[in-house]
């Protein structure tokens, strides 16, 4: 039975992992989108923004280095890797501020269910692009 479980983690080590910091992305997402728009009176779009971009510079680190475990030090690698990433969570992030736009301003749903559930979407759609475009290649 151990050996099973084992086994099952190891299969999927790397999906266990990329859900891990998935949730830990958005934990800072949220905790940052939190800071803004509450603690600071940001405007809840802008605040959104904001949570994304922090929540995009830890995805990043922690999918580079613990998911996909792509650890060059070559600094040519990082800026491609970035970039590529970046370019996908903009398209990621323009999905999620334009769905939390039409349901928190426009259909005046609670920001937080919102949140939550575009975060579901965007985690998924993160990791499809993060596998098969940014970090296909495993360890560098």
């Amino acid at each position: 039975m151990i050996k099973k479980i084992l086994d099952l983690l190891k299969k999927y080590k790397e999906i266990i992992k990329y859900l891990f910091f998935g949730v830990l992305t958005t934990i800072v997402n949220f905790l940052s989108y939190f800071i803004f728009a509450n603690l600071l009176n940001i405007d809840q779009i802008i605040s959104n923004i904001i949570a994304w971009f922090f929540a995009v510079i830890f995805a990043f680190i922690t999918n580079k280095l613990f998911v996909f475990e792509h650890t060059s030090n070559q600094l040519k690698n990082w800026f491609i890797e970035f970039a590529k990433f970046f370019g996908c969570r903009i398209f990621s992030g323009a999905l999620d501020t334009g769905l939390f736009a039409i349901f928190v301003t426009w259909l005046h749903f609670n920001d937080f269910i919102v949140k939550f559930f575009i975060q579901i979407l965007v985690v998924l759609l993160n990791y499809v692009f993060s596998k098969l475009f940014i970090f296909k290649n495993g360890k560098k």
